[in-house]
């Protein structure tokens, strides 16, 4: 079952528009989020999807105007409509114009009529989405420089989204069913990946796609910190518990309860530390720095590490017993060389939103670069793609292309190849087919290295090798480094 799409309501009295909500939630299907200032309302925004907001203008001394009217340049796709009061007749024309609403109503408030509103202006902007894509496809021929082979409008890929995560590949989509499936649940979650994959980012979307979206999501990097300081940051301290403590802190577990906290780099926490978040893991109690009463908060953790946790066990560095309660449900990120579908998406999405923020209008992104990317191992992961594009799109001229001579040089030194016409095009050495076939898998093991540039272990692991078995064929058909 497709989501019907999420709305937020920036409004000041929640009782006032309980019937609305209750339209929205149980009639319609809508996951309906509530922000009553101007700070949550764009918090919301940075951290959810959000399709439809609805903007009381007297919200925060009338500033509900100014918040949409920014909205039109930050979140261009997302649907605006203001809510007046019945009194203001003569107010109605200046501030939807600036804001480019799509919709403005007036109170009293009629449930039906905002249920309505939103269903159709929804279908709407659905249309206006496919209608963009047909254009381009009948714009774009198949010999454009434009977009390459793998361009999710030829192949039939669809780009999708889990709040703020963008992605095209079958293992993010699996990936991400699952997680919406297990947001709902209370249990903890382990995030692992390699760095730069979006670990904080499915963290967010797991909280905003959970019972507890409308609590708090506090983060702690716990790369690094001393104990004292890292107890300090999660269980709060008392006044004078340490030097330097001259003020009672109240901590992230408890300045979280009833919501979610995230705790990044959770393999570098020393083993006393692991000890005391066991303890809070089993019964929930915190006991402050420099106090004697234990407290209790009831939150959600979800943890992420770059370092397989269960390595760490098998080599003593990490408690077993708190990897077992972490570990509630495991999600592992694959790194980006292992989804290239999801390459020319997010190199899109990354170009639309810098094109956006620094008031650039680019054509779109050459196919030969697309090709480099695709070759490209990134060992930054999705981070290091987001520079580079952020870069290609402060050097690419005004009205033009982004083409290979803005690349880096490290991702411009890749020689691209065509996988299809390249095999095509193989010379199978030989007569019999026990000698083609040696002949393609040597190619084959040839090809990955270069593309891994002689990273062994990446190139083992994507032919399903262990390094043994590849160094085994690398010497067998005497493949060697080019100087």
């Amino acid at each position: 079952m497709l989501d019907p799409g999420t709305i937020l309501l920036a409004i000041s009295d929640t009782n006032e528009w309980s019937d609305v909500i209750f339209e929205l939630e149980e009639r319609g299907g809508y996951r309906v989020l509530i922000a009553q200032s101007l700070r949550k309302a764009t918090d919301l925004t940075d951290d959810v999807h959000i399709d439809l907001i609805i903007c009381e203008e007297s919200l925060d001394n009338g500033d509900g105007a100014c918040l949409l009217c920014d909205y039109r340049l930050a979140h261009p796709d997302i649907i605006r409509v203001m809510v007046k009061s019945g009194l203001d007749q003569g107010q109605c024309h200046g501030n939807p114009e600036r804001a480019a609403i799509y919709q403005y109503i007036r109170k009293p408030l009629d449930p039906e009529q905002i249920g309505l509103l939103a269903k159709r202006s929804l279908e709407a902007r659905e249309l206006a989405r496919r209608h963009r894509l047909l254009s381009r496809e009948l714009k774009f021929t198949d010999d454009s420089p434009l977009f390459g082979a793998q361009q999710p409008l030829r192949n039939g890929v669809q780009c999708q989204n889990f709040e703020k995560l963008v992605y095209a590949s079958e293992s993010m989509s699996a990936l991400c069913s699952l997680a919406k499936r297990i947001a709902t649940t209370d249990l903890p979650i382990l995030i692992q990946g390699e760095t730069g994959t979006g670990k904080e980012l499915f963290a967010r979307a797991l909280h905003f796609k959970s019972t507890r979206n409308q609590s708090s999501l506090l983060f702690q990097n716990c790369g690094g910190m001393p104990d004292e300081l890292l107890q300090s940051e999660l269980f709060g301290h008392k006044r004078g518990a340490f030097t330097g403590a001259s003020g009672d802190r109240l901590g992230l577990f408890r300045a979280a309860d009833g919501g979610t906290v995230f705790l990044d780099e959770i393999s570098d926490v020393s083993p006393s530390f692991q000890v005391s978040l066991l303890r809070f893991l089993q019964d929930g109690e915190i006991k402050p720095l420099g106090s004697d009463q234990t407290q209790h908060s009831d939150v959600r953790i979800l943890t992420a590490t770059n370092i397989p946790l269960e390595r760490l066990v098998r080599e003593g560095k990490f408690r077993q017993d708190l990897y077992f309660r972490l570990k509630g449900f495991e999600i592992n990120i694959p790194p980006l060389r292992e989804r290239l579908d999801d390459i020319p998406v997010l190199a899109e999405f990354f170009t639309r939103k810098y094109c956006e923020k620094m008031g650039r209008h680019i054509l779109g992104i050459a196919n030969d670069v697309l090709e480099r990317f695709e070759h490209y191992p990134f060992p930054g992961n999705v981070r290091e793609l987001e520079n580079e594009i952020r870069r290609m799109v402060a050097l690419t001229e005004e009205g033009s292309y982004i083409t290979s001579r803005h690349l880096s040089p490290e991702i411009l030194a890749i020689e691209p190849t065509n996988r299809l016409r390249k095999s095509q095009q193989l010379r199978l050495d030989g007569d019999t087919l026990k000698e083609k076939v040696q002949s393609l898998e040597k190619e084959l093991v040839r090809d990955a290295l270069s593309r891994h540039r002689w990273n062994q272990s990446e190139t083992a692991r994507e032919l399903g090798l262990s390094r043994v078995g590849l160094a085994n064929k690398i010497k067998r058909y005497d493949i060697h480094q080019p100087g």
